[in-house]
């Protein structure tokens, strides 16, 4: 389960070192360091230069390397969501790294900010080992959207389940459900059942296994662990089984006991308006009323969602990809009130988009399929048939970068033109500037379309504009 909330809390790890920190920006991590010893590494790097063998080189456990393909599929997915985010208006901020306080609701509270919807995409950290087999790293991607300020009830979290289901759909990872629930729904299940206040959380914690074990691990460890009594188990049992839409929230609405709890009532009304601007948006279909969902954070404080996807469809992969859920958040309402001196509090909703647990799905798609990624966007190789014409590629490449082509020429001098054409077909450049002499002397450039092979002679003073007629999409 994606235990990620919108407020990245993950950031907040004092007990990693400054150099786990510092991933490898050498500088900042060489800044830590005393004067005069730049440690290990420095000592490595002598060692090799006098002629001893270096030790076997890996990242640090929980990270990885991304390779130019990796890289390329990862910006994509980055793209794609922070476009979604763009689209509804949200405006980018950054924090630091290193945090002592959640971070979004840190600088909400220190900034005196009550309204703002923003997005925030970075690199952070969390403090245990993962499980690197179902897409989880210590080091990994956090994209969050938060909508914060005071407003009519559920307009906010209904958007924030659009651009859920909105990312989800776009990406085409298969089919998916988003499960809500309220935290005040649960809070009331569990007074109607007789259980204790102070003993809401650890009972919401256990519920939040549901998804992974069944009912009765769950009661077992209510009873065994928790100190709910057996019979305040089976009757939560017979309420966090329970999921569907609208008729649920009916159903819960007329409820003797649930009915009868003010947090309650107060949940299932929130809900049913929710359901209603859900259907407003067209998306009921991929949304499900969950009692069991629970999010085990406790500072969220209504509407709590999660996205799963229920399968992974694709022809190449005999087993579906086990990464749990893809995006997870909710409202917290009451989170920068507690970082606030006056206690001032800022109504908030937010969500995490799971990017490493989808990039773990897309890359293992993409491995199985066999389809080749481009990994660079270039345009046009400048490309010359025969010696002695260095200067000629180099002029014409500088044209094509002053008018802003993307372009590249092989670094050597006298490159065969077999070679230079095989390089665009290999990483995907899909038109070849051809000058010989014989393009030199009669003014000309031609302009190859690699994928069919075709080649044109365009006059010099139009090659510019031939190029981006082509391009155009």
């Amino acid at each position: 389960m994606l235990r990620l909330g919108p407020l990245a809390a993950a950031r907040c790890l004092p007990g990693l070192g400054p150099l786990c920190l510092a991933g490898n920006r050498g500088s900042f991590a060489r800044s830590w360091l005393p004067a005069g010893d730049r440690g290990p590494l420095s000592r490595q790097v002598r060692a090799a230069a006098g002629g001893e063998r270096l030790p076997v080189l890996k990242t640090p456990k929980g990270t990885r390397d991304h390779p130019p393909a990796q890289a390329a599929l990862r910006e994509r997915l980055l793209s794609a969501v922070v476009s979604c985010f763009k689209r509804h208006g949200a405006a980018a901020i950054d924090t630091p790294v290193l945090e002592l306080r959640v971070p979004f609701a840190r600088y909400l509270a220190m900034n005196k900010i009550t309204k703002m919807k923003r997005y925030h995409v970075a690199k952070v950290y969390r403090r245990d080992n993962p499980a690197t087999t179902r897409g989880r790293y210590r080091e990994f991607y956090q994209c969050d959207f938060d909508i914060a300020g005071q407003f009519d009830p559920m307009i906010p979290d209904a958007e924030c389940l659009k651009i859920v289901h909105e990312i989800l759909s776009d990406l085409q990872l298969g089919d998916f459900v988003i499960k809500v629930n309220d935290r005040r729904i649960l809070n009331g299940v569990f007074a109607v059942c007789g259980v204790p206040e102070s003993k809401f959380i650890p009972a919401c914690c256990t519920v939040d296994k549901l998804d992974k074990v069944p009912w009765e691990e769950v009661r077992s460890e209510m009873v065994g662990e928790k100190g709910l009594s057996p019979e305040a188990a089976d009757r939560i049992g017979e309420y966090v089984q329970l999921h569907g839409g609208l008729d649920l929230i009916e159903q819960l609405l007329q409820d003797p006991k649930l009915s009868q709890n003010k947090v309650a009532k107060e949940g299932l009304g929130d809900m049913k308006l929710l359901f209603e601007y859900l259907t407003l948006f067209g998306i009921t279909g991929k949304i499900s009323f969950d009692l069991s969902l629970a999010r085990g954070l406790d500072y969220y404080t209504g509407v709590i969602f999660e996205a799963v996807l229920l399968q992974q469809e694709n022809e190449h992969v005999e087993e579906p990809v086990s990464v749990g859920s893809v995006a997870g958040g909710g409202r917290y309402d009451g989170l920068v009130g507690m970082f606030d001196a006056k206690g001032r509090k800022v109504p908030c909703v937010g969500v995490s988009i799971g990017i490493e647990r989808i990039f773990s799905i897309l890359e293992q798609r993409l491995e199985a399929s066999g389809e080749k990624l481009r990994t660079t966007e270039t345009q046009v190789l400048v490309a010359t048939p025969q010696k002695h014409l260095l200067a000629a590629r180099m002029k014409l490449i500088s044209e094509l970068w002053d008018a802003g082509i993307k372009a590249e020429m092989l670094y050597k001098k006298d490159p065969k033109l077999l070679k230079q054409l095989q390089y665009c077909e290999d990483t995907g450049i899909p038109l070849a500037a051809i000058v010989g002499e014989q393009e030199l002397a009669d003014g000309v450039v031609k302009l190859r379309d690699v994928a069919t092979r075709k080649e044109v002679n365009i006059p010099r003073e139009k090659l510019i504009d031939e190029i981006r007629r082509r391009l155009e999409p």
